[in-house]
């Protein structure tokens, strides 16, 4: 296969620009992947990453001229459905899908539309992005875990992956289980985004204050709990796993759902707690601290937060 040269960006928040930046600057052929007004928005305004404006070609895939190498997907859970229809003439033999979504379905629901023979599941961690309008800011670019769903042995289109990343400065890692990754990742936002989202503090409370480490535990114990029901292995002891990675990350930063609700923007909660119950149903496990987040999030989606 060749080495990727040719990469795509389907999404243009904070995470989606830290990838469209970094190939960009390495000199990959690198485009955003938009349409109707995001697109024209996108082609006047730019991105601002860390104070500098980047220009990237935007693309409507309807109107692509041949396929690319690599896609990367970092879209909110609710707009997947719809803007990961029509890719078609961007993707060829050889293109790599790699969704950097949260949470535990969208690799499957891509899969549905190309055939998972495209797609390689991944996550990231330890990035602190903090995003206004087309701006974005961020201090830690974290790890970025991606791979098949098993990789003792690498395969070729991971291997290329491997490269582009490295080419692109992107600090990577290919884990032998990625599903195991795939359920701590979700077990960490389960907790750290909703806790922050219903009390609005930022990082450095969860670094610090023992209240507030205790209601984003009691509510990745549920995961795990879950996580052992579906034969990953998950443990108590994997939450403290976590702590490292938080202690990375600026005080001052404050995660992507808690960003959502102080814009008046729709959450993801239907992947975490929304998730965490409905496989609580499915294992006749029961979730009461998801079940109750659930809850007050809903509420302050509708606009019932403070100020």
């Amino acid at each position: 296969m060749p080495e990727i040269s040719k990469v795509a960006i389907l999404g243009a928040g904070a995470m989606g620009a830290y990838f469209a930046t970094r190939f960009f600057e390495s000199g990959f052929s690198t485009c955003l992947i938009a349409r109707g007004s995001r697109l024209e928005k996108l082609t006047k305004d730019g991105l601002i990453v860390n104070g500098k404006r980047y220009d990237i070609p935007v693309v409507d895939p309807a109107q692509a001229a041949s396929p690319v190498d690599l896609i990367i997907v970092a879209l909110k859970h609710h707009h997947l459905q719809e803007a990961a229809r029509g890719l078609e003439k961007l993707i060829g033999d050889s293109t790599v899908i790699l969704s950097v979504m949260n949470g535990l379905e969208s690799e499957e629901i891509i899969g549905s539309f190309y055939g998972m023979e495209k797609v390689l599941y991944a996550t990231s961690m330890g990035i602190d992005a903090l995003r206004m309008g087309n701006e974005i800011r961020y201090t830690t670019p974290g790890t970025h875990y991606f791979g098949e769903p098993k990789n003792s042995i690498l395969t070729p289109r991971v291997q290329r992956v491997q490269v582009a990343f490295e080419n692109a400065g992107i600090n990577y890692k290919t884990p032998d289980d990625m599903i195991w990754w795939m359920w701590w990742k979700f077990m960490v936002n389960v907790g750290i985004n909703q806790a922050s989202t219903v009390t609005r503090l930022r990082y450095a409370a969860f670094q610090k204050s023992p209240a507030a480490q205790e209601l984003m535990e009691s509510l990745m114990r549920e995961a795990v709990t879950l996580a052992q029901a579906a034969g990953v292995a998950l443990s108590e002891e994997d939450i403290s796993k976590w702590y490292p990675v938080l202690n990375r990350l600026s005080p001052e930063g404050k995660t992507s759902m808690l960003q959502d609700i102080e814009a008046g923007q729709k959450t993801e909660v239907e992947v975490f707690s929304g998730k965490v119950i409905a496989l609580g149903k499915q294992y006749n496990i029961p979730t009461p601290v998801n079940e109750t987040i659930f809850r007050i999030i809903r509420a302050l989606e509708q606009g019932y937060g403070f100020n």
